[in-house]
C-alpha cells in the first residue's frame, strides 16, 4: 500500500462530507453523545461503524484481539467506565466474528510468546464449556461455537463490573452479545438470556449498588 494515498483518500473523504453538509466537522467537534459502547475484535476485516450502518459519534468503540473483557485489562475496564459513567451509553455490545484468528489460535497448542497470556483467557472459556465443545465433531462448527461462547463469557465479564450494574439499576442499560459472519456479512444477535445464565452465580458478583434483577437485551 502507498501510504501517501491515505492522505489523498482523507481529503476526498473530507470534501465528500462537506458537500453533503457544510457544518459536518464543526458539528462533530462539539462533542460526542453515543448511545452504544461497542467492544469488538481488532481484525482488519471487521469495521464496527460500517457493519452497523452508523455514523461517527453514534458508538464508542473499543477493539482488541478476540473482543475480550478481562478484568485485569485496564484498557477495556477504563473504556467501560468512561462509556458508562461519563458518556452515559444505554447499550453495551460485545461483538465477536466467525473466522476469528485469535479464537482459532487459542484452540491450538502452539507457543505464541507474548500472546499466550491473552489467549489463555479464551482457553479458559473453552475449559468452562469443554463438554459442549468436545461433543461437536465438526471442527469448523466447534470453532464457531467457541466464538459464540466467548462472546457470551465476555458479556458476563461486562455485567460483573460496578459501572454496568449501577447503570442497569439506574437507567436500564442493556448488554448485548452479537456475532458478525464475515462470510455472509450478516450481523447475528445471539439473544443471550442473561437472567437464566446468571441466576445461580450472580449473587457472587452482584454488588450492593445493584438490584437483584439483571437487565437483559430488549427487542
Amino acid at each position: 500500500m502507498d501510504i501517501s494515498q491515505i492522505f489523498k483518500n482523507n481529503q476526498n473523504w473530507v470534501q465528500s462530507k462537506l458537500n453533503q453538509e457544510a457544518n459536518y466537522f464543526s458539528d462533530l467537534s462539539k462533542g460526542q453523545t453515543p448511545d452504544i459502547l461497542y467492544i469488538g475484535c481488532s481484525d482488519s476485516r471487521v469495521s464496527a461503524e460500517e457493519l452497523m450502518g452508523i455514523a461517527p459519534g453514534e458508538a464508542f468503540i473499543h477493539r482488541n484481539i478476540a473482543n475480550m473483557v478481562p478484568n485485569s485489562d485496564l484498557n477495556v475496564m477504563s473504556v467501560i467506565n468512561y462509556a458508562v459513567e461519563h458518556l452515559k451509553v444505554n447499550h453495551v455490545v460485545v461483538c465477536g466474528h466467525y473466522y476469528c484468528g485469535g479464537v482459532q489460535a487459542a484452540m491450538k497448542s502452539g507457543d505464541l510468546g507474548i500472546l499466550n497470556p491473552w489467549l489463555r483467557n479464551i482457553r479458559d472459556v473453552y475449559r468452562t464449556h469443554k463438554n459442549e465443545l468436545s461433543a461437536i465433531e465438526n471442527e469448523e462448527h466447534r470453532y464457531k461455537r467457541l466464538v459464540e461462547l466467548n462472546v457470551e463469557e465476555q458479556c458476563i465479564n461486562v455485567i460483573k463490573t460496578a459501572e454496568v450494574q449501577k447503570a442497569q439499576r439506574d437507567r436500564g442499560l442493556t448488554v448485548h452479545g452479537w456475532v458478525f459472519d464475515v462470510h455472509s456479512g450478516n450481523l447475528i444477535d445471539l439473544n443471550i438470556d442473561f437472567k437464566k445464565l446468571l441466576e445461580n452465580i450472580m449473587e457472587i458478583y452482584r454488588l450492593d449498588l445493584a438490584d437483584p434483577e439483571v437487565q437483559t437485551a430488549k427487542p
